[in-house]
């Protein structure tokens, strides 16, 4: 009688605690967990206190920023919490692709590349291409490519930026580097005579750090490359379902709501002190 009763509470347990596991699994798959590098200020950042607009990091901290703007939009449209997961801009792809995250969006392109092995929605930003230099350096002046002709330019690790160092004639293209604040810090102490950007990200650096300016080009005068490579879209793993659905959001997002969100983010991101 002892072992029936035991069985019976037993079952019963189970059955108390089964529809809680079925009611977490679902609260997990609401998530929309998205990574970015959390260091490509105004696109995404990190900061210790909460602020206007931030999110939390998974592993703490506040991310804010362009990409968290448009993050935030994208889970709101499909009715998912919005979690932000920092993540090495080499990382993003293999997370994205192990399912440890469900999207990228970190200013990343969608290059020919990088179609082989995700996929990219409509793009959320279009970019062009600059130099940063230091306001007193060698190369403040230029306004061609050709003057940066024996300048030590470099880009960053894996980036569309890096591939584009030798259209510059007589360029000293230096080892790639893996972070934005480490171009940064090569820069401010004289190891590297620049670095290419994109347009958002040289205005953030130069508003950061007093230092520093950046070279933007007339047409023709400056880097050649197609246009999806210098746009900005969402990483997806292939085929995934919520491809059309964050299509359309980003349809929906207005090229004057865009530009507030850039505007916004360059008045906000956290500033460097000399």
């Amino acid at each position: 009688m002892k072992r029936i009763l035991s069985l019976l509470l037993v079952a019963l347990l189970l059955c108390s605690v089964l529809p809680l596991a079925s009611c977490s699994k679902k609260a997990s798959s609401n998530e929309f967990r998205v990574g970015m590098e959390c260091d490509y200020a105004p696109f995404n950042w990190t900061q210790t206190e909460k602020g206007e607009g931030t999110v939390p990091i998974s592993s703490g901290g506040y991310a804010g920023g362009y990409d968290v703007e448009i993050a935030k939009r994208i889970a709101e449209g499909l009715g998912r919490e919005l979690v932000i997961v920092k993540t090495e801009w080499d990382g993003l792809i293999p997370a994205l692709t192990s399912g440890r995250i469900d999207a990228v969006i970190a200013g990343m392109s969608p290059t020919e590349e990088r179609k082989q092995t995700v996929d990219f929605s409509l793009p959320y930003y279009d970019s062009d291409l600059v130099i940063v230099v230091r306001k007193d350096g060698a190369y403040a002046g230029a306004a061609a490519l050709a003057d940066f002709s024996g300048a030590k330019i470099t880009g960053q690790l894996n980036t569309f930026h890096y591939t584009v160092i030798d259209q510059i004639p007589g360029v000293q293209q230096q080892t790639a580097m893996e972070t934005f604040p480490a171009m940064i810090v090569a820069l401010d102490s004289g190891k590297i005579d620049g670095y290419v950007s994109e347009r958002p990200g040289a205005i953030s650096a130069a508003a950061s750090n007093p230092n520093l300016t950046f070279v933007e080009f007339s047409a023709g005068g400056g880097f050649s490359y197609l246009p999806e490579e210098v746009e900005i879209a969402v990483a997806l793993v292939k085929n995934n379902k919520d491809l059309a659905k964050i299509n359309d959001i980003i349809k929906a997002i207005s090229q004057d709501e865009r530009n507030a969100y850039m505007i916004n983010a360059l008045d906000t991101q956290p500033v460097v002190a000399d």
